[in-house]
């Protein structure tokens, strides 16, 4: 019987809470760029990764103190998959789809604040996609494939930046983010060596 009503207590309080909440709704445009790895087999060896591309997505956030507040992101990413070795290329097109939560810390904001600096941790899933067309010869297929599937990895989210306001209900944001995986071998495939 405590349980329950401890529980019901907390479940008032945070009701409360959550009644005072203020929500952010959003839109997101960037540019990205992925860190590459080696892929080695017993003919050679070649970079692995991703090309640099533009990134679109969404944001809900809500605001539950005045120094944390937390996001629900929604990021789909456009670019190709690609292996490079000794001035030969294999490209194949591929996209990735993010999804996270961050809780979001910034300093308690005074009265007239124009920017606020603030810093992300989270987590959440990142889809990778191979959506080229698969032919019966890649370059380099010989140190590892570009393949038209799909893997869903873990994924930690890191930023931080400067939100600006410019109005009662304009916002613009400028942010630096990191999404750390680990490398999604089931789309590009390095040969066993």
């Amino acid at each position: 019987m405590r349980k329950a009503t401890k529980g019901l207590v907390l479940a008032l309080l945070l009701a409360g809470a959550c009644a005072a909440q203020e929500w952010e709704v959003g839109g997101m445009a960037s540019y990205g760029f992925y860190r590459n790895l080696a892929a080695s087999s017993p003919v050679g060896s070649a970079t692995a990764g991703f090309s640099p591309g533009t990134a679109f997505g969404a944001v809900v956030g809500h605001n539950s103190t005045n120094w944390l507040s937390g996001e629900f992101r929604y990021t789909y990413r456009d670019s190709e998959l690609k292996l490079s070795s000794s001035g030969t290329d294999a490209r194949f097109s591929g996209v990735a789809h993010a999804v996270h939560y961050d809780l979001v810390m910034h300093p308690r904001p005074k009265h007239g604040t124009k920017a606020l600096p603030f810093f992300a941790v989270g987590g959440g899933m990142k889809l990778y996609r191979g959506t080229g067309h698969e032919v019966a010869y890649q370059p380099l297929d010989n140190i590892a494939l570009l393949t038209k599937t799909q893997q869903a990895k873990p994924m930690i989210s890191v930023g931080g930046g400067i939100k600006m306001v410019l109005g009662p209900r304009l916002v613009l944001r400028a942010e630096v983010r990191d999404y750390i995986t680990t490398f999604p071998k089931d789309v590009i495939v390095p040969l066993p060596g």
